[in-house]
Formats: structure tokens, sequence, C-alpha cells
């Protein structure tokens, strides 16, 4: 399963914020350097999804990502199961 997601780096706390448009639109603490917001994303979406597989597959150096998720159906509240 794919997800566009849009990340807002260096905010107060790291968390899921909601639906922005057709995109999950994630806070992260960690400051856009170094691949430190990457990885802080990355590290929230294993948790929250319940997988261990996840991996950014475009946007690596821009808010708006497209992320790879295995083992995943379907999206906590996202509303649909269908692969995007």
């Amino acid at each position: 399963m794919e997800l566009r997601v849009k990340v807002v780096p260096g905010a107060s706390r790291s968390e899921i914020a909601g639906i922005l448009g057709d995109r999950l639109k994630v806070r992260v603490a960690a400051p856009p350097e170094a691949g430190k917001a990457n990885r802080a994303l990355l590290d929230l979406l294993t948790t929250w999804l319940g997988v261990r597989e996840v991996e950014i597959v475009a946007g690596h150096s821009a808010a708006k990502k497209t992320v790879r998720v295995r083992g995943l159906s379907s999206v906590p509240g996202w509303g649909d199961s269908e692969e995007r």
C-alpha cells in the first residue's frame, strides 16, 4: 500500500494531524535536516500502523511524500481499504 503524506517538520510534538486533501498530514518534532524528519516520520508511521516495513519512495527532500507500507491493507480511520 502507498500513502501520500504531507510532513510538517519542527513541530512541538510528533503526531498524526489528520487528512489534508488526499494526503495524511503528519507533524514531526524533528528538524528538516540530515534526514531527521524523514526518520521521525517513518518511526511514527510504523508505531501508528503497527507494521515494520515502511519506506519513503518519493519526496525524500520535500514536504509532500509517498510512503510504501508493507503488510497493511487499510489505514486506521482512513475510510476505505483501497490501495493507493
